[in-house]
């Protein structure tokens, strides 16, 4: 048995409806109206009309009736139907667009939009299937626009390694230790790039674990200082220095990744100081507690601030080539801090330098 569209279906339900209000309108008219109309008369005749006479008056009421009811029923009827049609077509309509709207979807035209409809549940529909095409229409520009700068980034050590190697296979370059350290460091470029890409992948679909606790940031962070003023700054020209209140509240956060954090801002602000001082704040306010991360270093400029989070942004692309950087460090950044409930942005201005902020849920009394 074939299977009725909903089109039919809703014709078909109207007319059933008409159709069993017809059908009681004709048994109760026909039951009831000459006994009724027999009452009448009897009330108000007062014996002058013989029972002939009475008989004729009846079956020609019937007769006016059913001609009445027939009439009734055919213009009634009809202009129903037609209603009913008219109705299920509008009522469909906005569904047959939502039809054929999936249709170009599937064949990758990602920005037809759902119109508006007089109906208030399928206006409600509507909007939310055109925020559902226009959250797929972003992901699939966001997934051409990865895979665009990803080959981006790839290209450039795997064309250097295939030089190297193609060289030394020919005999054009002689191997000596200094090619054998160059690519050493883009494997690890490559590396990195992968790992990077492996951690925000997990970040993004929440698979990466997040083992928040009561901390302190002082010492984790004075660790953090010492380590990076030990191994990467030279006194005479960059200082690494730490301002932290005494009476500091415990954060509500994973330690290890509030420290993968500031390795990172840390590492960005030396890379791009050559001379003054990074400068790491932390303070409490509002049941939040705020940590910073300022240079003296070069700057953003102030147009490219709002893409200073997203993957693989360079405001100088061969800089950030040169020094190994994969642009994916501080999209991890602002995912390690939204997963674990805070913040983080970002005040810069060009050779002035940059200060990096975010904030953590200040831990609860328990």
């Amino acid at each position: 048995m074939a299977k009725l569209s909903l089109r039919s279906r809703l014709f078909i339900s109207h007319l059933a409806v008409m159709g069993v209000g017809i059908l009681t309108l004709v048994v109760i008219g026909r039951l009831y109206s000459p006994r009724l109309f027999i009452i009448s008369l009897q009330r108000y005749e007062n014996g002058v009309m013989s029972v002939q006479q009475r008989t004729q008056l009846v079956r020609g009421f019937e007769a006016a009736w059913s001609r009445g009811m027939g009439w009734a029923i055919l213009v009634g009827g009809g202009t129903a139907g037609w209603l009913s049609y008219w109705v299920s077509r509008r009522i469909i309509s906005p569904l047959d667009q939502m039809t054929e709207i999936t249709r170009q979807f599937a064949a990758g035209q990602l920005s037809a939009r759902v119109p508006p409809s007089e109906i208030l549940e399928l206006q409600r529909l509507a909007n939310s299937f055109n925020r559902m095409a226009a959250d797929l229409e972003g992901v699939e520009q966001r997934r051409r626009e990865l895979v665009s700068d990803l080959t981006h980034e790839l290209r450039t050590p795997l064309t250097i390694i295939h030089g190297y190697l193609e060289g030394l296979s020919d005999g054009t370059i002689a191997p000596h230790p200094e090619l054998y350290e160059r690519l050493a460091v883009e494997t690890t470029r490559l590396q990195r790039l992968v790992n990077d890409l492996q951690e925000l992948s997990k970040l993004e679909a929440g698979y990466l674990p997040i083992q928040a606790q009561n901390i302190a940031l002082e010492p984790l962070v004075a660790a953090l200082v010492r380590a990076f003023d030990d191994q990467f700054t030279n006194p005479d020209r960059v200082q690494v220095a730490l301002h932290c209140p005494p009476d500091l509240p415990l954060a509500y956060a994973d330690p290890s990744r509030v420290e993968q954090i500031l390795i990172n801002l840390l590492g960005n602000a030396l890379q791009y100081t050559d001379k003054g001082t990074v400068t790491v704040k932390l303070w409490a306010e509002a049941q939040r507690v705020y940590a910073s991360v300022a240079d003296t270093g070069i700057g953003i400029a102030e147009a490219d601030l709002p893409y200073v989070f997203e993957r693989f942004w360079r405001a100088d692309r061969s800089r950030n080539r040169r020094s190994g950087g994969t642009g994916l460090g501080l999209t991890i950044c602002r995912r390690l801090v939204e997963v674990q409930g805070g913040e983080i942005a970002v005040k810069s201005q060009i050779n002035l330098g940059s200060e990096f902020t975010f904030w953590l849920p200040q831990a609860q009394a328990s």
